[in-house]
């Protein structure tokens, strides 16, 4: 275990001062829910934090199984969807390893995906609950502050956007962007439309958490 939390710290590194390409991953996921939505946010993002953030990422984002072991490849993995998400005993197991080890989690919401995602968590953190973050939390203040928290990209069911947090031994290992569905205002404009004020919200939260996983250890 103490190789791999080098490896990845050794890859957060490089990330965070520009010095090697580092590649993010999209989590692949069963249940049948569309762990594939938002096929161009990813791109966008990184796009926007190489230029805004003076960032080395890979500009196409990888797909990982959660139960792979190359998921210790990437520092930063998104998970987003719409419906169900089934994670086995195995799949919990690895992605609490590779959380432990130094790896982060973004899971965003993409409308649906609450009451799925609370009960594969528990069978990855059973001794841990989401806790909203504060506003003055650095997730929310790195190059693009946000002093209330998470920008509403899409209104879902009208609730306020929240950003949920799984802290262990001290540190954010998961982020749970809730109604806000940072993902859909990361895609290509003309896929929904959204005004380039909220394109923006979105892309600079999404570069906000990137940065927040390159430098949090710092």
């Amino acid at each position: 275990m103490k190789y791999i939390v080098l490896f990845l710290l050794i890859i957060i590194s490089l990330a965070s001062f520009g010095q090697a390409k580092v590649q993010i991953a999209k989590l692949k996921y069963d249940g049948g829910g569309d762990w594939y939505s938002n096929k161009t946010a990813l791109p966008n993002l990184i796009e926007f934090c190489n230029l805004q953030l003076g960032m080395n990422l890979e500009e196409e984002d990888a797909v990982v199984d959660v139960g792979s072991p190359d998921i210790y490849l990437y520092p930063y993995i998104y998970m987003t969807g719409h419906g169900n998400v089934v994670f086995s005993n195995s799949d919990a197991e690895n992605l609490r390893k590779y959380l432990v080890a130094g790896g982060f989690l973004h899971i965003d919401d993409n409308y649906g995906l609450d009451q799925f995602i609370r009960l594969e968590m528990k069978k990855v953190f059973p001794e841990l609950e989401f806790v909203e973050l504060p506003f003055e939390h650095p997730i929310y203040n790195q190059k693009f502050p946000f002093l209330y928290g998470l920008p509403k990209v899409h209104e879902h069911d009208g609730k306020p956007s929240q950003g949920f947090g799984l802290i262990y031994d001290g540190r954010l290992v998961a982020f749970y962007s809730y109604e806000s569905d940072l993902g859909n205002g990361w895609e290509d404009q003309n896929i929904h439309n959204d005004p380039e004020s909220k394109r923006q919200q979105a892309l600079k939260m999404g570069a906000n958490i990137i940065s927040y996983c390159f430098t949090q250890y710092q």
